[in-house]
Protein backbone atom coordinates (compact mmCIF):
# COMPACT_ATOMS: atom_id res chain seq x y z
CA UNK A 1 0.00 0.00 0.00
CA UNK A 2 1.24 3.48 -1.15
CA UNK A 3 2.33 6.08 1.54
CA UNK A 4 -0.91 8.59 -0.05
CA UNK A 5 -3.31 5.30 0.76
CA UNK A 6 -2.49 5.24 4.12
CA UNK A 7 -2.92 8.61 4.56
CA UNK A 8 -7.17 7.61 3.91
CA UNK A 9 -6.86 5.42 7.32
CA UNK A 10 -5.81 8.14 9.21
CA UNK A 11 -8.92 10.50 7.63
CA UNK A 12 -11.03 7.39 8.52
CA UNK A 13 -9.43 7.36 12.48
CA UNK A 14 -10.33 11.14 12.31
CA UNK A 15 -13.92 10.42 11.95
CA UNK A 16 -14.36 7.71 14.43
CA UNK A 17 -12.94 10.19 16.93
CA UNK A 18 -15.10 13.07 16.31
CA UNK A 19 -18.04 10.67 16.32
CA UNK A 20 -16.50 9.66 19.83
CA UNK A 21 -16.32 12.91 21.29
CA UNK A 22 -19.47 14.76 20.04
CA UNK A 23 -21.52 11.71 21.98
CA UNK A 24 -19.17 12.32 24.73
CA UNK A 25 -19.17 16.54 24.79
CA UNK A 26 -22.88 16.43 23.94
CA UNK A 27 -24.23 14.15 26.65
CA UNK A 28 -21.68 16.74 28.84
CA UNK A 29 -24.00 19.37 28.19
CA UNK A 30 -27.23 17.89 28.30
CA UNK A 31 -26.03 17.31 32.01
CA UNK A 32 -24.86 20.56 32.75
CA UNK A 33 -26.41 22.71 30.51
CA UNK A 34 -23.27 24.57 29.88
CA UNK A 35 -23.00 26.80 27.31
CA UNK A 36 -18.87 26.63 27.29
CA UNK A 37 -19.36 22.60 27.22
CA UNK A 38 -22.10 23.10 24.27
CA UNK A 39 -19.46 25.39 22.43
CA UNK A 40 -16.79 22.40 22.75
CA UNK A 41 -19.41 19.94 21.36
CA UNK A 42 -20.41 22.55 18.41
CA UNK A 43 -16.42 22.38 17.49
CA UNK A 44 -16.33 18.85 17.24
CA UNK A 45 -19.40 18.50 14.62
CA UNK A 46 -16.93 20.79 12.63
CA UNK A 47 -14.59 18.36 13.14
CA UNK A 48 -16.77 15.41 11.91
CA UNK A 49 -17.44 17.40 8.74
CA UNK A 50 -13.77 18.47 8.12
CA UNK A 51 -12.71 14.71 8.98
CA UNK A 52 -15.68 14.00 6.11
CA UNK A 53 -14.10 16.64 3.63
CA UNK A 54 -10.71 15.51 4.48
CA UNK A 55 -11.14 12.00 3.55
CA UNK A 56 -12.86 12.82 0.36
CA UNK A 57 -9.74 15.30 -0.63
CA UNK A 58 -7.38 12.76 0.02
CA UNK A 59 -8.83 9.90 -2.13
CA UNK A 60 -8.74 12.68 -5.00
CA UNK A 61 -5.73 13.30 -4.18
CA UNK A 62 -3.75 10.42 -5.04
CA UNK A 63 -5.31 9.59 -8.02
CA UNK A 64 -2.60 9.01 -10.92
CA UNK A 65 -2.16 11.88 -13.30
CA UNK A 66 -4.41 11.63 -16.07
CA UNK A 67 -5.06 13.52 -19.93
CA UNK A 68 -6.45 16.53 -18.24
CA UNK A 69 -4.87 16.55 -14.87
CA UNK A 70 -0.98 15.64 -16.33
CA UNK A 71 0.20 16.87 -13.16
CA UNK A 72 -1.77 14.83 -10.63
CA UNK A 73 -4.31 15.75 -8.05
CA UNK A 74 -2.60 16.83 -5.07
CA UNK A 75 -3.98 19.99 -4.99
CA UNK A 76 -7.29 18.77 -4.03
CA UNK A 77 -5.71 18.66 -0.48
CA UNK A 78 -5.94 22.93 -0.05
CA UNK A 79 -9.82 22.26 -0.93
CA UNK A 80 -10.20 19.97 2.33
CA UNK A 81 -8.22 22.48 4.59
CA UNK A 82 -9.93 25.97 2.70
CA UNK A 83 -13.26 24.24 3.57
CA UNK A 84 -12.23 23.18 7.22
CA UNK A 85 -10.95 26.78 7.76
CA UNK A 86 -14.79 28.11 6.78
CA UNK A 87 -16.73 25.60 9.07
CA UNK A 88 -14.29 26.35 12.00
CA UNK A 89 -15.68 30.13 11.18
CA UNK A 90 -19.25 29.16 11.30
CA UNK A 91 -18.54 27.38 14.35
CA UNK A 92 -16.93 30.23 16.03
CA UNK A 93 -20.27 32.18 15.01
CA UNK A 94 -22.83 29.71 16.74
CA UNK A 95 -20.38 29.58 19.27
CA UNK A 96 -20.51 33.70 19.81
CA UNK A 97 -24.37 33.71 19.25
CA UNK A 98 -24.73 31.10 21.99
CA UNK A 99 -22.32 32.92 24.61
CA UNK A 100 -24.35 35.98 23.63
CA UNK A 101 -27.29 35.02 24.86
CA UNK A 102 -26.50 33.58 28.10
CA UNK A 103 -24.26 36.37 29.22
CA UNK A 104 -27.72 37.86 29.10
CA UNK A 105 -29.52 35.96 30.80
CA UNK A 106 -27.38 33.64 32.82
CA UNK A 107 -28.30 30.22 34.08
CA UNK A 108 -26.67 28.18 36.79
CA UNK A 109 -24.58 25.20 35.42
CA UNK A 110 -25.94 21.69 36.44
CA UNK A 111 -23.01 18.43 37.66
CA UNK A 112 -20.38 20.51 36.59
CA UNK A 113 -18.06 17.87 38.01
CA UNK A 114 -19.39 15.02 36.08
CA UNK A 115 -20.09 17.32 32.63
CA UNK A 116 -15.77 18.27 33.56
CA UNK A 117 -15.09 14.06 33.72
CA UNK A 118 -16.94 13.36 30.73
CA UNK A 119 -15.39 15.71 28.78
CA UNK A 120 -11.53 14.97 30.03
CA UNK A 121 -12.63 11.95 28.50
CA UNK A 122 -12.99 13.51 24.79
CA UNK A 123 -9.97 15.31 25.62
CA UNK A 124 -7.79 12.50 25.85
CA UNK A 125 -9.33 10.66 22.75
CA UNK A 126 -9.12 14.00 20.56
CA UNK A 127 -5.36 14.30 21.83
CA UNK A 128 -4.23 10.53 21.11
CA UNK A 129 -5.66 11.05 17.80
CA UNK A 130 -4.24 14.51 16.70
CA UNK A 131 -0.82 13.70 17.66
CA UNK A 132 -0.78 10.82 15.16
CA UNK A 133 -2.73 12.87 12.64
CA UNK A 134 0.07 15.40 13.03
CA UNK A 135 3.24 13.07 12.58
CA UNK A 136 1.65 11.33 9.61
CA UNK A 137 0.70 14.73 7.87
CA UNK A 138 4.73 15.60 8.68
CA UNK A 139 5.53 12.98 7.48
CA UNK A 140 4.16 12.86 4.21
CA UNK A 141 3.65 16.79 3.81
CA UNK A 142 -0.14 16.12 3.57
CA UNK A 143 -2.13 19.74 4.33
CA UNK A 144 -5.32 18.08 4.39
CA UNK A 145 -3.96 15.75 7.29
CA UNK A 146 -1.97 18.15 8.92
CA UNK A 147 -5.17 20.89 9.15
CA UNK A 148 -6.82 18.08 10.69
CA UNK A 149 -4.64 17.09 13.03
CA UNK A 150 -3.92 21.12 14.14
CA UNK A 151 -7.73 21.44 14.57
CA UNK A 152 -7.98 19.11 16.57
CA UNK A 153 -5.36 19.47 18.65
CA UNK A 154 -6.96 23.13 19.08
CA UNK A 155 -9.46 21.62 20.40
CA UNK A 156 -7.88 19.95 23.39
CA UNK A 157 -6.65 23.21 24.57
CA UNK A 158 -10.37 24.53 23.98
CA UNK A 159 -11.82 21.71 25.86
CA UNK A 160 -8.84 22.48 28.54
CA UNK A 161 -10.37 25.93 28.77
CA UNK A 162 -13.80 25.15 28.87
CA UNK A 163 -13.51 22.50 31.79
CA UNK A 164 -11.40 25.45 33.66
CA UNK A 165 -14.34 27.74 32.98
CA UNK A 166 -16.92 25.05 34.08
CA UNK A 167 -14.56 24.36 37.26
CA UNK A 168 -14.44 27.87 38.03
CA UNK A 169 -17.73 28.39 38.06
CA UNK A 170 -18.73 25.22 40.18
CA UNK A 171 -15.88 26.89 42.81
CA UNK A 172 -17.53 30.37 42.79
CA UNK A 173 -21.03 30.46 41.59
CA UNK A 174 -20.31 33.16 39.07
CA UNK A 175 -22.83 31.66 36.34
CA UNK A 176 -21.06 34.68 34.05
CA UNK A 177 -17.80 33.22 34.01
CA UNK A 178 -19.61 30.15 31.54
CA UNK A 179 -20.36 32.22 28.95
CA UNK A 180 -17.46 34.62 29.16
CA UNK A 181 -14.75 31.54 29.09
CA UNK A 182 -17.00 30.39 25.57
CA UNK A 183 -16.44 33.67 23.91
CA UNK A 184 -13.06 33.15 24.49
CA UNK A 185 -12.54 29.83 22.88
CA UNK A 186 -14.92 31.29 19.68
CA UNK A 187 -12.10 33.93 18.84
CA UNK A 188 -9.73 31.35 19.50
CA UNK A 189 -11.49 28.80 16.91
CA UNK A 190 -11.68 32.49 14.61
CA UNK A 191 -7.61 32.43 14.43
CA UNK A 192 -7.73 28.91 13.93
CA UNK A 193 -9.61 29.02 10.97
CA UNK A 194 -8.95 32.23 9.65
CA UNK A 195 -4.84 30.29 9.45
CA UNK A 196 -5.94 27.18 7.55
CA UNK A 197 -7.69 29.60 4.86
CA UNK A 198 -4.70 31.47 4.49
CA UNK A 199 -2.19 28.36 4.12
CA UNK A 200 -4.99 27.00 1.58
CA UNK A 201 -4.93 29.94 -0.61
CA UNK A 202 -0.85 30.28 -0.43
CA UNK A 203 -1.08 26.92 -1.79
CA UNK A 204 -3.37 27.51 -4.40
CA UNK A 205 -1.04 30.09 -5.77
CA UNK A 206 1.45 28.09 -5.86
CA UNK A 207 3.94 28.45 -2.81
CA UNK A 208 7.64 27.84 -3.46
CA UNK A 209 8.64 24.84 -1.82
CA UNK A 210 10.09 25.34 1.97
CA UNK A 211 13.52 27.24 2.18
CA UNK A 212 15.31 23.92 3.30
CA UNK A 213 14.14 22.18 -0.04
CA UNK A 214 15.34 25.19 -2.05
CA UNK A 215 18.56 24.80 -0.58
CA UNK A 216 18.91 21.74 -1.15
CA UNK A 217 18.18 21.84 -5.09
CA UNK A 218 20.95 24.71 -5.46
CA UNK A 219 23.80 22.22 -3.52
CA UNK A 220 23.16 20.01 -5.78
CA UNK A 221 23.10 22.65 -8.99
CA UNK A 222 25.79 24.34 -7.28
CA UNK A 223 27.90 21.28 -7.49
CA UNK A 224 27.78 20.95 -10.71
CA UNK A 225 30.05 23.81 -11.90
CA UNK A 226 33.36 22.01 -11.81
CA UNK A 227 31.85 20.06 -15.04
CA UNK A 228 31.21 23.40 -16.46
CA UNK A 229 27.71 23.24 -15.91
CA UNK A 230 25.58 26.30 -15.13
CA UNK A 231 21.85 26.79 -14.64
CA UNK A 232 19.24 29.81 -14.22
CA UNK A 233 15.94 30.54 -14.25
CA UNK A 234 14.93 27.73 -11.04
CA UNK A 235 11.55 27.94 -9.75
CA UNK A 236 9.69 25.68 -7.70
CA UNK A 237 6.27 25.23 -6.28
CA UNK A 238 4.38 22.38 -3.64
CA UNK A 239 0.85 20.43 -4.35
CA UNK A 240 -0.35 19.21 -1.47
CA UNK A 241 2.36 16.39 -1.20
CA UNK A 242 3.91 17.02 -4.81
CA UNK A 243 6.65 19.16 -5.00
CA UNK A 244 7.42 20.58 -8.71
CA UNK A 245 11.18 22.10 -9.77
CA UNK A 246 12.31 23.42 -12.66
CA UNK A 247 15.61 24.90 -14.10
CA UNK A 248 17.85 25.44 -17.17
CA UNK A 249 20.81 24.16 -17.15
CA UNK A 250 23.69 25.89 -19.29
CA UNK A 251 26.53 23.96 -20.38
CA UNK A 252 29.24 24.27 -23.05
CA UNK A 253 27.78 24.11 -26.90
CA UNK A 254 30.35 21.62 -27.84
CA UNK A 255 28.70 19.15 -25.68
CA UNK A 256 27.47 16.47 -27.66
CA UNK A 257 23.06 15.99 -26.82
CA UNK A 258 24.19 12.16 -25.42
CA UNK A 259 26.35 14.39 -22.28
CA UNK A 260 24.36 16.72 -21.84
CA UNK A 261 21.13 14.06 -21.08
CA UNK A 262 23.37 12.54 -18.95
CA UNK A 263 24.33 15.04 -16.51
CA UNK A 264 20.86 16.54 -16.72
CA UNK A 265 19.68 12.86 -15.70
CA UNK A 266 21.98 12.96 -13.11
CA UNK A 267 20.96 16.04 -11.54
CA UNK A 268 17.44 14.90 -11.82
CA UNK A 269 18.17 11.88 -9.76
CA UNK A 270 19.87 13.90 -6.94
CA UNK A 271 17.40 16.32 -6.69
CA UNK A 272 14.15 13.86 -6.27
CA UNK A 273 16.34 11.57 -3.85
CA UNK A 274 16.84 14.77 -1.37
CA UNK A 275 13.81 16.50 -2.61
CA UNK A 276 10.86 13.78 -2.00
CA UNK A 277 8.12 13.79 -4.10
CA UNK A 278 9.61 16.18 -6.34
CA UNK A 279 8.83 16.20 -10.00
CA UNK A 280 12.19 17.72 -11.73
CA UNK A 281 11.69 19.47 -15.42
CA UNK A 282 15.10 20.33 -16.79
CA UNK A 283 15.97 22.36 -19.93
CA UNK A 284 19.23 22.51 -21.51
CA UNK A 285 21.21 25.52 -23.45
CA UNK A 286 24.43 26.32 -25.00
CA UNK A 287 26.57 28.91 -22.34
CA UNK A 288 28.00 30.73 -25.43
CA UNK A 289 24.42 31.37 -26.72
CA UNK A 290 23.05 35.25 -25.45
CA UNK A 291 19.62 33.76 -26.23
CA UNK A 292 20.00 31.21 -23.19
CA UNK A 293 19.54 34.15 -20.71
CA UNK A 294 17.20 35.76 -22.07
CA UNK A 295 14.69 33.40 -20.75
CA UNK A 296 15.33 34.16 -16.92
CA UNK A 297 12.18 35.84 -16.42
CA UNK A 298 8.81 33.87 -16.10
CA UNK A 299 7.43 36.21 -18.78
CA UNK A 300 9.28 36.92 -22.24
CA UNK A 301 8.57 39.74 -24.32
CA UNK A 302 6.86 38.43 -27.69
CA UNK A 303 9.72 38.01 -31.07
CA UNK A 304 12.04 36.71 -28.46
CA UNK A 305 11.67 33.44 -29.37
CA UNK A 306 15.23 31.30 -29.99
CA UNK A 307 14.83 31.48 -33.67
CA UNK A 308 15.13 35.12 -34.50
CA UNK A 309 17.38 35.59 -37.34
CA UNK A 310 21.49 36.47 -36.34
CA UNK A 311 21.22 40.42 -36.63
CA UNK A 312 18.69 40.67 -34.25
CA UNK A 313 20.71 38.21 -32.04
CA UNK A 314 24.07 40.00 -32.64
CA UNK A 315 22.24 43.42 -31.14
CA UNK A 316 20.75 41.86 -27.86
CA UNK A 317 23.21 42.51 -24.63
CA UNK A 318 25.96 39.90 -23.39
CA UNK A 319 25.23 37.43 -21.19
CA UNK A 320 24.86 39.02 -17.69
CA UNK A 321 27.70 38.77 -15.23
CA UNK A 322 27.64 36.04 -12.19
CA UNK A 323 24.50 34.36 -13.81
CA UNK A 324 23.56 30.86 -11.88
Amino acid sequence: MSEQSRLTRFAWLSIAAALVTIALKFGAFVLTGSVGLLSDALESLVNLAAAVMALAMLTIAIRPPDEEHAYGHSKAEYFASSFEGALILLAAASIAYSSVVRLLHPQPVRDPLLGIAISAVATVVNLGVATMLLRAGRRSRSIALEADANHLMTDVWTSVGVMVGVGAVAATGWNWLDPVIALVVALNVVRIGVGLMRRSALGLLDTAIPEEDRAAVMRILNAYAAEGAEYHALRTRQAGMRRFVSVHVLVPGEWTVQRGHELLERMEEEIRRDVPDATVFTHLEPLEDPVSFEDVRLERPRGEAGGTDAAVRDARPARPEGMA
